[in-house]
Formats: C-alpha cells, sequence, structure tokens
C-alpha cells in the first residue's frame, strides 16, 4: 500500500530594510526606468509592425496620382475573395469526388496543371489587394 506523501513549503521571510533605505529608493527608481524604456520599446516595435499603418501611409503617399485607389480595392475584394473561395471548392470537390492517387506522376502533373498555377495566381492578388482593402477609411 502507499500512501501519499505531502510536503508543505516552509514559510519564506524576505529580509526588511531600514526604512528610508536610500539604496532600496534608488534601486526602485532604476528599475521603473528600465521598465519605462521596455514599454517604449515594445511600443516602437509595435507601430513598425502595423502594416495596417504601412499600407495607409502608402495609399496617401500616392492618392494624388491614385485617388480613389483604396475604395476601388475595397470594393472588389470581396469579388477575388469570392473567385479564390470557388476554385479551392472546386479543387476540394475534386479530390473527395474522385479517389486518384496524386501520388501517380501524371495524375498529379494534370492536377497541378489545372489548379495550381491559378490558386497560386489567386492567393497572391488577394494578399496584395487584402492589405490595400483593409487599410482604406472611408472619410467621414
Amino acid at each position: 500500500m502507499t500512501a501519499p506523501l505531502y510536503v508543505t513549503p516552509g514559510i519564506l521571510t524576505v529580509p526588511q530594510p531600514p526604512n528610508g533605505s536610500p539604496e532600496l529608493a534608488d534601486l526602485l527608481r532604476q528599475l521603473l526606468a528600465v521598465q519605462q524604456e521596455q514599454l517604449a520599446l515594445v511600443k516602437a516595435q509595435l507601430a513598425s509592425q502595423d502594416s495596417a499603418n504601412r499600407m495607409r501611409a502608402f495609399l496617401a503617399r500616392w492618392n494624388e496620382e491614385f485617388p480613389g485607389l483604396g475604395a476601388l480595392c475595397k470594393q472588389v475584394l470581396p469579388m477575388l475573395e469570392r473567385a479564390y473561395l470557388s476554385l479551392v471548392r472546386e479543387l476540394t470537390e475534386k479530390l473527395a469526388a474522385e479517389s486518384d492517387d496524386l501520388s501517380d506522376e501524371f495524375v498529379l502533373s494534370e492536377f497541378l496543371d489545372r489548379y495550381g498555377m491559378r490558386l497560386l495566381q489567386m492567393g497572391n492578388i488577394l494578399s496584395q489587394i487584402g492589405p490595400l482593402a483593409e487599410s482604406f477609411q472611408e472619410k467621414g
């Protein structure tokens, strides 16, 4: 028969420095300064990784030469998404309906010829138009 063995942790006591210790106050100020610097760095890093912000700046920079491009991208994005998803549905339905073995070189080649390039190109177009459309903000 085995019985569980329970061990309780000992009580940890932290020695308290004398009240009004200048070293402690200085150390706390330094810790606070370091945390503020880290917060500023994280905010700057997040701002640099904001792709929507970059796209907004990109559209604003070229707004005179290409006015309304963001609005047009937003308008056509649902059509592109529908076409892409239709292609994905066609591909998956074909694979589900026909149990062709894609390890066969001829079948795989035919499959890639039919779907590979179109799917790749549609995905590429979506990845280019999508961020432009999502970053567009109507002026209200």
